[in-house]
């Protein structure tokens, strides 16, 4: 089954997921969200503070693109933007929380296997 998408052919539903979701901040991004939200820009830059502002940026704009976050602008002076997941977004709740899951884990096993190489 081909799926075409943004110009792109993906040939499964596996490989247009990981193209939406994939990059360094897209999970964090998403994580955020979903234990609060809606959140402005300077919010999130607190509760991820090793992504530059440029790289967040646009990581929320490729999340709105693809329909993952939406962006709400407030007519204020000065503008105030809120970001929040969408519907589809909220649905990547459990993959989410398993790919986290997963991470506590795995980061678990590698301290261990650390710990015997220092012993050894």
């Amino acid at each position: 089954m081909e799926i075409n998408y943004k110009n792109h052919t993906y040939f499964t539903g596996k490989d247009l997921a990981l193209s939406v979701i994939g990059g360094r901040w897209k999970i964090a991004i998403i994580w955020c969200l979903l234990q609060e939200s809606p959140l402005r820009l300077s919010e999130m830059q607190k509760k991820l503070p090793e992504v530059n502002q440029r790289m967040l940026i646009r990581q929320l704009r490729e999340l709105e693109d693809d329909k993952i976050i939406t962006r709400s602008v407030y007519p204020v002076v000065p503008p105030r933007v809120e970001y929040q997941l969408s519907e589809i977004g909220r649905l990547l709740e459990p993959v989410v929380i398993s790919i986290c899951d997963w991470g506590d884990i795995f980061s678990e096993a590698v301290q261990k296997d650390a710990k015997q190489v220092e012993t050894e």
